[in-house]
């Protein structure tokens, strides 16, 4: 069981905005070790119906009557200082934690707290990693960042002293957190709304391995030299894996790719063969998020079987590259891809499959991120049959960076392809399907509503 001596002054945690993704499971964790939880939301949800069947009290609204008897209350980071119960709590002088730092006290508690962080691909490979300690029995704690269909959702409860959990470089919230254990699978240009420029984030990242101690771990991607750098700043145990650096711990080879763009490789461990893996998810860019896994599960002991098992009933975190039915012969994918790198990666994953002509339908995510990177999102997109661009999905921002989607189909033109600037859904929907034809891909793309245009096109 972790020590959770460093809560109990609370008896009585209330928590605004409950129905967040990490929210949820903090409050899941927190009912699971006989705390009195209490939580509100704007809005309903699979989350917060699922915490009323596990017996936490959840308003929809605000909840000024849980507050008032609690010991602290916990918000999620998009809740404004101004929120109705933020206020009240300051009045009742109820101590007020952010979700981060308050998830940070919880990775405390645990002797292995596994932290999976990198610009992209931490979802899969921290649901990776969690089917690997599951099929070892080694019952941990998960927090995921998306549905995962073998726990049911984004969170699990475990009674054991592992907790897989991912750990975000936006607003540098992973330097909360306390590992044990840490993966870092890349370090690209993100978030420069925050971060302001790319030697901003990598000095993020150093902060974030100099938080292992001596006898932690620190897993990198040995072929981006950002990782490699970070050796540099810690004194825990440093594995590398990689596809091109053939001196890296963990090395795939003989990479093949089946009709579905799945891969099988030989895993050689320095030097030595170790295992041939099949993955049950397409994409090169899923063979480096797998030998970031293996690299990690080799550490704590689990079996090379247990590994190649879990990796192959791993059929993907929800949005990531999913299938999600088809009409007419077309193929329906969804995925959160929202940063150039990560339309390469889908966009080459795609191409490993048997198909006619791709579509993709693309939400630009946020207006910093548009403007910074319009030419690499224009040059992403041109790896697409038939491109189709919505309007940007303001997120936390408003427009006063003096961009819009038809300056990015007005930049992927220049590049020679041709795209289309289309605003309303069931206009998308529409051209879809007087437009594509049999044995065709359709792809949504990005991190906003977008993910809703996929069953528009399914109903009948």
């Amino acid at each position: 069981m972790p020590n959770i001596d460093n809560l109990r002054k609370y008896n009585h945690i209330h928590m605004r905005g409950i129905g967040g993704v990490s929210m949820s499971g903090i409050a899941e964790i927190l009912h699971n070790w006989g705390f009195t939880v209490t939580g509100s939301d704007d809005n309903a949800s699979e989350n917060t119906d699922k915490l009323l069947k596990t017996g936490i009290p959840v308003v929809i609204g605000y909840d000024f009557e849980g507050l008032k008897n609690s010991d602290v209350l916990v918000y999620t980071a998009a809740m404004h200082s101004d929120d109705p119960e933020l206020v009240k709590a300051r009045q009742l002088n109820i101590p007020l934690i952010e979700r981060a730092d308050f998830l940070g006290e919880i990775t405390k508690c645990y002797k292995n707290t596994i932290a999976v962080s990198g610009t992209h691909g931490k979802t899969t490979t921290t649901s990776m990693i969690s089917l690997c300690f599951l099929e070892a029995f080694k019952d941990p704690s998960i927090q995921v960042g998306a549905i995962l269909r073998q726990i049911d959702g984004n969170y699990r409860v475990g009674n054991s002293d592992y907790f897989i959990i991912e750990a975000c470089e936006y607003v540098e919230s992973f330097l909360k957190f306390h590992p044990k254990s840490e993966i870092v699978l890349n370090i690209d240009n993100d978030h420069l709304d925050y971060f302001k420029t790319f030697d901003n984030i990598k000095s993020a990242f150093a902060k974030y391995a100099k938080l292992l101690p001596e006898e932690g771990l620190l897993v990198v991607n040995g072929d981006d030299p950002n990782c490699v750098e970070l050796k540099r700043f810690t004194l825990a145990k440093f594995v590398t894996y990689g596809i091109e650096n053939q001196h890296a711990n963990f090395v795939a080879r003989n990479i093949t790719f089946d009709d579905e763009g799945f891969a099988s490789f030989d895993v050689y461990y320095n030097n030595n063969f170790y295992k041939t893996i099949k993955l049950s998810v397409a994409g090169k860019h899923n063979v480096y998020n797998a030998l970031a896994c293996i690299a990690l599960c080799h550490e704590y002991g689990i079996s090379k079987e247990d590994m190649k098992v879990a990796l192959a009933k791993f059929t993907g975190a929800h949005r990531r590259l999913e299938l999600l039915g088809n009409f007419n012969n077309i193929k329906v994918y969804d995925d959160y891809g929202h940063h150039p790198t990560e339309i390469i990666a889908t966009a080459n994953a795609i191409k490993n499959k048997h198909y006619h002509e791709s579509w993709v339908v693309f939400q630009p995510h946020t207006y910093s991120r548009t403007k910074k990177l319009l030419n690499d999102f224009a040059n992403a997109l041109t790896n697409f049959d038939h491109i189709i661009v919505t309007d940007i999905y303001a997120a936390r921002e408003s427009n006063t960076y003096g961009v819009s989607s038809k300056d990015l189909v007005e930049q992927v033109c220049q590049l020679g392809k041709n795209a289309k600037y289309i605003s309303d859904f069931d206009e998308i929907v529409s051209y879809l399907k007087q437009n594509a034809k049999q044995n065709d891909i359709i792809l949504t793309l990005g991190a906003g509503t977008v993910t809703n245009i996929g069953p528009m096109l399914l109903k009948e």
